[in-house]
């Protein structure tokens, strides 16, 4: 509860105001003339309340040079606006106004957005604005998420994901086997696109080499004639090699011709001198040297080398090369399209070895030959050179036997290419492509702190629907109930119309309120382009009824309603007789219910029941005064309001002016009292007959029609009241206006005056 102001300074109409004896109490009354602060004091208590400062830095006194300073002082002790600043809040105060009405309700005809949100505030009450605020926390942070997400996207390089939006690309999971699948959609597209190429494209053929028949050379070179006795042998052989250059060429031809020449004759003569042979001791030999078995391995000689020469023709050397060369380019062909194993063939050293092998052995050949009879093996470096050339031609079989396992995957390629999509291969590619720049170092920091910040904010959105759940399930309990209860309140403060469809709405601004407003059954809407709508079927009366009911139903349903200091600034502004009374019957009743309530007003009328309706101990009342400040400037102070003589009726104050000259002994005041009889007998005539003496009618004429009637079933006075009754109104006419043009100036006398005062209370007693 507040307690007091201990100081207003610096602030609206408030110089410099110290009101520290002014102590409130459960009813404080303020009243003031317009213009005189009443405003301000609301304005001081809500940002009390709310720790708003702007309703009093706006106040700030015109003309002077410091900021305002405030000092209120409840049970905890002072709370100080000073500096700008308040030491603390007094959070339990709510205060209708002015304010209330415009923020929550509607400014002046119209009600905007803003006034729907803050209704929804007021609707949902202290639970349900907690709810709501947490609801927009985590609303706010979500959107501070999508900010530092937004950041945190222009980190990641637009070039680095293609297409893709920064969500799906920080989102691609890494592959360990990335590359692979990139060369494996890159070859694939490749092939795609040149599928006509590939289609008509030869595989590997095998590469050869031809080989050498070594054993079979070997086993010629070995070859003798073994009949052939090695002396006789020995002599041939000097006779030949004495007759020179092939000579056993020669030697064999004659032989023949020997043969030839003795067919059918007793001896055998010499072709050249037809001498006989007969004699001869070498013709014996020269038969067994040059006998069948030599005519065969001569012939197996010739044989060998005749092999070799076909089978390792000169364009050998040529021909593998060109294989080679094709090779090379199918190679690089279809590496594009599929793995193909290298290979490296030097055909120029293979073709030396090749040569040197070939001639070794031809050489070899000719020699045996030359000397068939004599068993010859290959040399060691005809032998080196052989073996050299196999090695080659093993190592090009190998590469021969690996170039063709390679035709398969060739194969599966032609099959692939000749039915593939380049569109939906250019698309893998690009996400293969973008999975490898997402792992790829430069870039995979920035994705993780997205992928991080999206995480966050995941999290955040699952607390915000949870929110949104409790703060939905806590209106949904509570929009129901305030539409009833608010309808009741405008029953009993007298409104004609009702609200229907009281709903909460989310809305990109916030949460919202939205309703109709029935009147006749029929649903107005709040706001409409053209035809029926708040603004122009309401009165400033209904408005103000509307966010008194607004008002009274948000303390009704709040919880901590006992605590409450409710302030409320001229309520019955634009209400009629009926609503001011109903406005102070429900103030009656919320003053039971609450802590403190404090009622500022310019109307006395509206205070004076209000002060009549509470018990002496719990009420308080202060008007704000004119005062002149040292300045000689215009400004207000606070002081105690005496509200029974403001209370007070002209008719009561006359009747106790009245009273009081008779009871004195002072003779004070004796033209006042004669002035006061004549309005007393008025108004007790009014009121002790008024069928008789209706408004607007005379005394004169009231005197008359009692006269008249003395006697009657209708008689009104007895005689001696009429009489009595005359006499008085004769004395009190003579200082009446209406009747005495020179009333100011008609003598008094005491003894007289007291008189007739005395019968006139008689009269008024007689009545009672």
């Amino acid at each position: 509860m507040i307690e007091r102001l201990q100081l207003l300074r610096n602030i609206g109409q408030f110089d410099s105001v110290t009101p520290s004896t002014l102590l409130f109490k459960r009813m404080t009354l303020v009243y003031a003339e317009n213009g005189r602060g009443k405003t301000t004091l609301a304005a001081i208590l809500r940002s009390a309340g709310t720790g708003n400062t702007t309703p009093i830095s706006e106040r700030h006194r015109l003309g002077s040079q410091h900021p305002p300073h405030v000092v209120l002082v409840d049970q905890a002790g002072p709370a100080t606006f000073q500096n700008g600043a308040w030491s603390r809040t007094l959070p339990n105060i709510v205060v209708f106004d002015d304010m209330f009405v415009a923020t929550n309700v509607c400014s002046g005809v119209e009600i905007g957005s803003d006034h729907r949100q803050n209704l929804h505030e007021l609707i949902l009450g202290a639970q349900g604005v907690t709810l709501n605020a947490t609801l927009q926390s985590h609303v706010s942070a979500v959107e501070a998420h999508n900010r530092d997400l937004r950041s945190l996207a222009d980190a990641v390089p637009a070039a680095a994901r293609g297409a893709f939006d920064v969500e799906s690309f920080c989102a691609l999971e890494a592959r360990a086997d990335i590359d692979t699948l990139l060369q494996e959609a890159e070859r694939g597209l490749a092939a795609a696109r040149a599928a006509d190429g590939i289609r008509t494209r030869a595989v590997f053929t095998p590469l050869h080499l031809p080989g050498f028949d070594v054993a079979g050379i070997e086993a010629v070179l070995a070859r003798d004639l073994p009949g052939l006795e090695a002396s006789a042998a020995a002599l041939v052989q000097a006779h030949m090699a004495a007759l020179g250059k092939d000579g056993e060429g020669w030697v064999a031809d004659g032989m023949a011709q020997v043969a030839g020449a003795s067919t059918g004759s007793a001896e055998e003569v010499c072709p050249f001198c037809a001498q006989g042979l007969k004699g001869s001791p070498l013709i014996a030999h020269y038969q067994a040297y040059f006998s069948d078995a030599y005519t065969s391995l001569k012939t197996a000689i010739v044989a060998a080398g005749k092999a070799v020469s076909a089978a390792h023709a000169d364009d050998v050397p040529a021909a593998f090369e060109r294989d080679v060369r094709v090779a090379t380019e199918t190679r690089v062909f279809w590496s594009t399209f599929a793995t193909v194993p290298a290979f490296e063939l030097d055909t120029v050293e293979i073709s030396r070895a090749w040569k040197t092998a070939r001639e070794g052995l031809l050489t070899v050949l000719r020699a045996k030959y030359a000397a068939p009879l004599e068993q010859a093996t290959l040399p060691p470096d005809v032998a080196a050179a052989v073996a050299a050339y196999e090695a080659h031609r093993t190592h090009v079989a190998e590469v021969s036997t690996t170039l063709q396992q390679a035709n398969d995957a060739f194969e599966l390629v032609k099959e692939q290419s000749a039915s593939a999509n380049v569109a939906t291969l250019e698309m893998e590619l690009a996400h293969l492509l973008a999975v490898k720049a997402r792992q790829s170092p430069a870039v995979a920091p920035a994705c993780q702190a997205y992928l991080d910040a999206m995480g966050a904010k995941a999290g955040t959105e699952k607390i915000r629907t949870q929110a949104r759940a409790d703060l939905d399930r806590y209106r949904g309990e509570v929009f129901p109930a305030y539409e009833d209860a608010i309808n009741h309140y405008l029953g009993r403060l007298g409104a004609s119309f009702r609200l229907g469809s009281v709903k909460q709405a989310n809305t990109r601004g916030g949460s919202s309120c939205t309703y109709n407003v029935l009147i006749n059954t029929i649903a107005v809407p709040v706001t409409s382009a053209s035809g029926a709508s708040f603004r122009n079927t309401l009165s400033a009366g209904d408005r103000n009824v509307l966010a008194l009911a607004f008002f009274f139903t948000s303390l009704e349903n709040d919880v901590a309603i006992a605590r409450k200091i409710v302030v409320i600034d001229d309520p019955m502004t634009n209400l009629d007789e009926h609503r001011n009374r109903s406005t102070m019957n429900e103030m009656r009743r919320l003053l039971g219910r609450v802590e403190q309530m404090i009622v500022l007003s310019h109307s006395k009328p509206f205070l004076c029941p209000l002060w009549k309706g509470t018990t002496t101990n719990d009420r308080t009342a202060f008007k704000i005064d004119h005062v002149r400040t040292g300045q000689n400037e215009d400004a207000s102070t606070l002081t105690s309001w005496n509200v029974h003589d403001d209370c007070v009726s002209e008719h009561d104050h006359r009747h106790e002016l009245v009273r009081a000259y008779i009871n004195s002994t002072s003779g004070a005041n004796e033209r006042d009292v004669a002035e006061a009889l004549r309005p007393i007998l008025e108004a007790f005539v009014r009121v002790a007959y008024p069928g008789v003496f209706p408004p607007g009618d005379l005394l004169g004429r009231f005197v008359e029609t009692c006269r008249q009637r003395i006697g009657t079933a209708a008689q009104i006075m007895s005689q001696a009241d009429v009489v009595e009754l005359r006499e008085i109104i004769e004395y009190a006419n003579e200082f009446h206006h209406d009747s005495n043009i020179a009333c100011k100036t008609v003598l008094i006398n005491a003894t007289e005056l007291t008189h007739w005062a005395n019968d006139l209370t008689g009269i008024l007693n007689r009545a009672d």
